[in-house]
């Protein structure tokens, strides 16, 4: 069984305002540092964190983790009087946030430059154990053309600026201006992926390889495909169930390969999911035809039915799918606890998807 590896970002928000809370030299370093069963450890931004699970294999083990972590998190918020939230981009951003001491992260923030400013974004990175690095290369190909399906379903980024962006990923869009994002080319074998990856290093597009901002790539750390589609999700319940749907797409061999080589308009599709999020017509990779987002998804179960049945996670995907039907995905619930309460309403969602049960 291929394991999985989750990484979740969050941002660190004033209880009152919602206004991101900058932590200060050492303030951090009070809940950074591994732990059993995975690590708290400071983001790009001062106001930011991710949480690090070490290698699962199981669903079960990942939720325990998620649940501490997040916990760890929580807690160490409200003594400063915020909340962790676990959404794409915050509700509001006062730009200018200082960017976390570090000699990577000041030569990205050089890079960007102006972007830095509007760039307070949240993911949610899956990492899914593969094979040699052919195998990996091939992984990856499976992958991107489930890209646009995979961040309609879990669209968690409604706000800019204190209002309703208009988008469900509002974080995709921000980070379409990097200069390596979205959706990679399809790669012929792992010499060309290194060949391309290095072409970007050489324009200074990317300090190295570790920086590619693609929807999906080869971790340069561990033995892994990373998949980078999803926003950071409210629950730990969708943050499993994307880790879910990548580890059966991953492994589903030829079942979820796209038909043609290439597929035109994956980064419309992203687009478009990244805008309508459940609502959105995207390209479905196994027929290369534009349909809904629903009647994709049933396929793709359809697909990864077996593997699924093998890992014994298809009642919960089929019960997560229902509960995007009935309640929404994280874009949608956020947007609703706003129409309803303002900021307490998303204060108190916030809150809720991180404190321990």
């Amino acid at each position: 069984m291929a394991r999985i590896g989750i990484e979740e970002e969050f941002v660190l928000l004033d209880d009152r305002t919602l206004v991101p809370l900058g932590m200060g030299p050492g303030a951090r370093e009070r809940i950074t540092g591994r732990n059993a069963g995975g690590e708290v450890v400071p983001e790009y931004l001062t106001c930011q964190f991710e949480c690090v699970t070490e290698p699962l294999s199981t669903l079960a083990e990942a939720d325990a983790d998620l649940r501490r972590l997040r916990g760890l998190l929580a807690a160490y918020a409200a003594q400063h009087g915020g909340v962790a939230a676990s959404t794409g981009t915050p509700f509001i951003s006062p730009g200018g946030l200082a960017v976390s001491p570090s000699g990577h992260y000041h030569e990205v923030s050089d890079q960007l430059a102006e972007i830095t400013r509007e760039h307070l974004v949240n993911g949610l990175h899956v990492h899914v154990e593969s094979g040699d690095d052919e195998e990996r290369v091939r992984t990856l190909n499976r992958l991107r053309g489930w890209l646009p399906l995979l961040l309609a379903l879990t669209g968690n980024a409604p706000f800019a600026h204190g209002v309703a962006s208009g988008f469900q990923s509002w974080r995709s869009i921000l980070i379409r201006r990097l200069p390596s994002s979205w959706c990679p080319p399809q790669f012929h074998d792992y010499d060309d992926y290194r060949t391309r990856t290095e072409r970007l290093v050489d324009l200074r597009a990317i300090p190295e390889a570790a920086s590619l901002a693609w929807a999906v790539r080869l971790s340069e750390r561990f033995p892994t495909v990373e998949l980078r589609v999803f926003d950071a999700q409210l629950t730990p319940a969708e943050s499993l169930f994307a880790v879910s749907l990548a580890r059966a797409i991953a492994l589903g061999g030829d079942a979820a390969v796209a038909p043609a080589a290439e597929l035109d308009g994956i980064d419309a599709s992203l687009w478009m999911a990244a805008r309508d999020g459940t609502n959105a017509r995207v390209i479905d990779p196994m027929t290369g035809e534009v349909d809904g987002v629903w009647l994709i998804a049933a396929r793709l179960l359809d697909a990864i039915g077996p593997v699924l049945r093998e890992l014994g996670e298809e009642d919960f995907v089929r019960d997560r799918l229902d509960a995007i039907r009935a309640d929404g995905t994280g874009a949608q619930r956020q947007q609703l606890a706003w129409d309803r309460d303002g900021v307490a309403g998303l204060r108190d969602l916030y809150r809720s998807s991180t404190e321990s049960p």
